[in-house]
């Protein structure tokens, strides 16, 4: 099929998926920079950006085609996640006195939507006023979830190098809803591994994170970033403490300082690749990040993009959203969305070059 441009857009077909075809959408801007997101899952399958020499490099893992991304490999390479993202202990909650127990899929728990979340449905997708807007119907009882709920992600590339990715949502009845996007990064390209990564310069604005038990549950319990490896409020080099984090790289939640939760648009993170001076920082109106290191990659890689072969800490996540299992804590902010109101998370991904 030939491509279909709009704007700086361009629309092409990228296989199907159960008879249902799939579109990959390419967002351009003045800075030469390119975006891809495909209509399965609302995934971002690559991010093209320039270094300070002008060398353009994909800095997103992911696949060469639509079967990689429905392969058991697959971990949630740029994927939009929901209904719920990241973990629900026991895969249950209560809801106004109704316990609902949603499908198991990491142990005894839930993670990421369960069985077939969101990232692995069908988006519909039309190109708006030089954006991608993709939504998706999710049924009552979808993964075991009250309430049908009507999402939508839309995609925007800007000129000063800005991806403005805004989830929202709506439902018929209360249920948790907390959504994010799964893209995982490295500035020196896609197929570099933790030999770059590991030469990554992190600053997070988080002074708290949430802490978890064996299976990565929170356990209620919000501590201070201070005198510990979860302290990355001064820029820190990747390779100096991944090895020091327990479980063998970041696979953690951290929280924005109480200032920030007024659902603003607030500062969450930079990181730096000083050879190629590519840089990202990172906006969003939610109250938490996960950061996530690549840390269970088997030893035998997964094949990605150009037959490059992922390893662990082959890059890294920074997911904004509410926090894990916020429905089973009290202390945490509330993720029940109910009828009439309106979830909106916007994240800003900024690409950049420092000389």
């Amino acid at each position: 099929m030939a491509a279909i441009a709009q704007g700086s857009i361009t629309t092409t077909t990228w296989g199907s998926v159960n008879g249902q075809e799939i579109k990959k959408f390419t967002l351009r801007n003045k800075a030469s920079q390119e975006v891809d997101v495909i209509t399965y899952g609302a995934v971002v399958t690559a991010i093209r950006t320039p270094d300070r020499e002008g060398n353009v490099a994909d800095v997103v893992l992911g696949f060469d085609n639509i079967e990689g991304y429905l392969s058991s490999n697959n971990p949630h390479f740029g994927a939009t996640i929901g209904r719920v993202a990241n973990r629900i202990g026991k895969a249950t909650f209560v809801v106004d006195g109704q316990r609902y127990n949603v499908s198991k899929n990491s142990g005894e728990n839930s993670l990421h939507g369960g069985t077939h979340g969101w990232s692995s449905k069908v988006w519909d997708a039309t190109i708006q006023d030089n954006c991608v807007v993709m939504t998706l119907v999710s049924p009552d009882g979808d993964e075991g979830y009250p309430g049908s709920v009507t999402a939508i992600a839309s995609f925007q590339l800007t000129d000063d190098g800005e991806l403005r990715i805004e989830m929202k949502a709506k439902s018929k009845k209360a249920t948790p809803i907390n959504l994010t996007n799964h893209s995982y990064f490295n500035l020196a390209g896609h197929a570099t591994n933790a030999a770059e990564l590991y030469k990554h310069v992190i600053t997070m604005h988080a002074d708290r994170w949430t802490v978890t038990d064996s299976e990565s549950i929170p356990t209620g319990e919000i501590r201070s970033v201070a005198n510990s490896i979860m302290d990355l409020r001064n820029p820190t080099k990747f390779g100096d403490v991944i090895d020091k984090v327990p479980g063998g790289g970041y696979d953690n939640n951290f929280c924005l300082p109480k200032s920030c939760n007024d659902r603003k648009i607030n500062f969450v993170a930079k990181v730096v690749h000083p050879s190629s001076g590519r840089r990202l920082e990172v906006y969003s109106n939610q109250p938490g990040v996960q950061l996530y290191t690549t840390n269970s990659v088997s030893e035998n890689g997964i094949v990605g993009k150009d037959g490059a072969k992922y390893f662990s800490h082959a890059a890294f996540c920074l997911e904004t959203q509410n926090y894990p299992d916020a429905i089973n804590h009290k202390n945490f902010p509330n993720s029940v969305l109910r009828p009439g109101d309106t979830y909106d998370h916007v994240v800003l991904y900024k690409f950049e070059v420092e000389n």
